[in-house]
């Protein structure tokens, strides 16, 4: 069985009225923390820190609350190093470098305050839970030493609480959500924020701690890992793949989607200027950002969708939950191609195409009748561009018990999708070459006899409900 920790979650306000205090005989400094914003262009909070008088510090922390579960190789870890070098060697062009931690943000801020003058910290928000509490923590330090924390609404467009009804509620519906946020998306939302010009103000590597860089960027063995072998997706923006999403993006053996997905998690690219571009180019493409902004503020206002139904009745669904159901469909070996396929791509790539997400997710909710929590866990484990609150959102679509989901009897039919968007099985004949050989194992299930079991259990979860309100 598959299970995952759930933070605790309190709420981060922005504290930036105390009053400095500056360490005696000190030239005070600010610290720009990195999270998931790794690039030096167009970087909110690094511009606002930048500017703000000082010599700014960057840090980055390993933190060991988020890596310490990890596989050695995870190749997540692998491509933030490969960032954080990057971004390095930029600041070492302009005098400077990036300060590399392992351990709990708490200890290492601590840690921070005692060997430099820390005027302020700055850095840029997080919506998920543990991004949340953490920074709740750190707020009550550095207020204890008078330090302020300036944080800033960088990975997405719009904050969460910019986009409401017009009773202050959040929205539950995707549709009038997208209309409003298209409604209050304004030019300065967009406003391009030049940090990798101000990168003269960056603290000089002399006043960091050690003599030689190796110190300040400890190699990756070092942070307790090994290099993946995975190959990461481009952070190039492809326009004439964007003009062509609506027409290619089901299909997946037409490398019709933009693999942009890791690099909007991680921040390694800015949401502003693609979103600049979808705006101009595609109207579809920009509806997916959209979504993102969508499923991130239904995290925000209601973190319990994180280990339950956002649908309360759909937590009383009756999982098979088979061990070895669930191992073949892990591995790809169900007995339906485009299953199959979806989930060696998975494996062997750390992408699936989002076409494949919503077939997969849904064999396993309603074929399998295997609680979603067990994928999305397994997508967590996997996926080069996981986000918790996208990767949360589209398994609880696909299992009817999300915000504006599918409903519970939509059950996605293998065949018919792959006839639909592989009419060539040229996507399946890369990924399960053995499909039409006596090779391939047998269907794991018959597909009418999964739809019919499927609808019944649903049917009882959900009839269970309306008697239990009705009493």
């Amino acid at each position: 069985m598959v299970s995952r920790i759930i933070p605790v979650v309190l709420f981060l306000h922005d504290n930036t009225q105390s009053d400095p205090v500056v360490k005696a005989n000190n030239n005070p400094i600010v610290v720009f923390w990195f999270r998931r914003d790794l690039r030096l262009e167009d970087n909110k909070g690094l511009y606002q820190a930048l500017k703000s008088g000082r010599k700014v510090l960057p840090l980055f922390i390993f933190d060991e609350s988020v890596i310490d579960p990890l596989p050695g190789n995870d190749h997540r870890v692998s491509f933030i190093y490969q960032s954080l070098a990057s971004m390095d060697e930029s600041l070492q062009n302009n005098g400077g470098g990036l300060l590399i931690k392992r351990g709990k943000p708490l200890e290492v801020i601590r840690e921070l305050l005692s060997d430099y003058p820390v005027e302020a910290v700055y850095c840029n928000m997080d919506h998920e839970p543990y991004g949340r509490k953490r920074d709740y923590e750190v707020a009550g330090l550095l207020n204890d030493h008078g330090i302020r924390f300036h944080t800033f609404w960088d990975h997405l467009l719009l904050h969460p609480e910019k986009v409401l009804k017009q009773d202050g509620t959040p929205y539950q519906v995707f549709t009038p959500y997208s209309n409003r946020w298209k409604q209050i998306l304004q030019s300065g939302d967009l406003e391009y924020h030049a940090s990798e010009k101000l990168l003269k103000h960056i603290m000089p590597e002399q006043s960091m701690p050690g003599p030689e860089q190796s110190s300040l960027f400890p190699d990756l063995t070092e942070l307790g890992f090994t290099w993946s072998s995975l190959k990461t997706p481009s952070p190039k923006i492809d326009k004439d793949l964007i003009r062509a999403y609506d027409r290619l993006r089901d299909f997946p053996a037409a490398e019709g989607t933009s693999k942009l997905g890791v690099h909007l998690r991680f921040g390694t690219l800015g949401i502003r200027n693609l979103a600049k571009i979808a705006a101009e180019l595609n109207e579809v493409f920009l509806g997916e950002l959209i979504w993102r902004e969508f499923y991130a503020m239904i995290l925000w206002y209601y973190p319990a969708v994180v280990d339950q139904a956002f649908k309360p009745a759909y937590d009383r669904i009756e999982w098979r939950n088979n061990e070895k159901e669930f191992l073949a469909w892990k591995e790809g070996n169900t007995g339906y191609p485009m299953v199959d396929a979806g989930m060696r791509q998975l494996n062997q790539t750390g992408y699936m195409h989002n076409r494949l997400r919503m077939v997969t997710a849904s064999f396993l909710t309603k074929h399998l009748l295997i609680d979603w929590r067990w994928g999305e866990a397994y997508f967590a484990e996997k996926l080069f561009d996981y986000e918790l609150s996208s990767n949360n959102g589209g398994w609880q679509w696909c299992a009817g018990s999300g915000c504006d989901a599918a409903p519970y009897f939509r059950i996605f039919n293998p065949y018919s999708q792959q006839k639909k968007f592989d009419p060539q099985d040229e996507f399946v004949k890369k990924w399960v070459p053995e499909a039409d050989s006596e090779d391939y194992v047998r269907e794991i299930v018959a597909h009418k006899k999964a739809r019919e079991r499927c609808l019944q259990v649903y049917k009882r979860a959900l009839e269970a409900t309306s008697n239990k309100n009705g009493q």
